[in-house]
């Protein structure tokens, strides 16, 4: 999961994880349930404290984003409604 922040952005890291987040799954880049990092994973990419990534991830589940339970890991909410399928580049079909 390619996740980047902007080094010039002034939100706080939490909020900028978060909104990084959302405009993945409103782009159709993590689907619903599809896994998600691990925090202390997360946290490694980003070079950003595990708190930060925790923070977001706690305000994405409050959210509906997020499902979590314990020992099966953080998902993307299989019930989200406004997660789109990534779209098909195939040509269309002659009429």
């Amino acid at each position: 999961m390619p996740l980047r922040l902007d080094p010039s952005d002034t939100r706080p890291l939490p909020v900028q994880i978060a909104a990084a987040l959302r405009a993945q799954v409103a782009a159709g880049v993590l689907l619903p349930g599809e896994r998600v990092p691990s925090t202390r994973h997360l946290a490694s990419q980003l070079a950003v404290s595990r708190g930060s990534v925790v923070t977001a991830y706690e305000q994405l589940t409050a959210e509906g984003y997020l499902t979590a339970e314990v020992g099966s890991g953080t998902v993307i909410n299989p019930r989200l409604p406004h997660a789109r399928a990534p779209q098909s580049h195939s040509a269309p079909r002659p009429a």
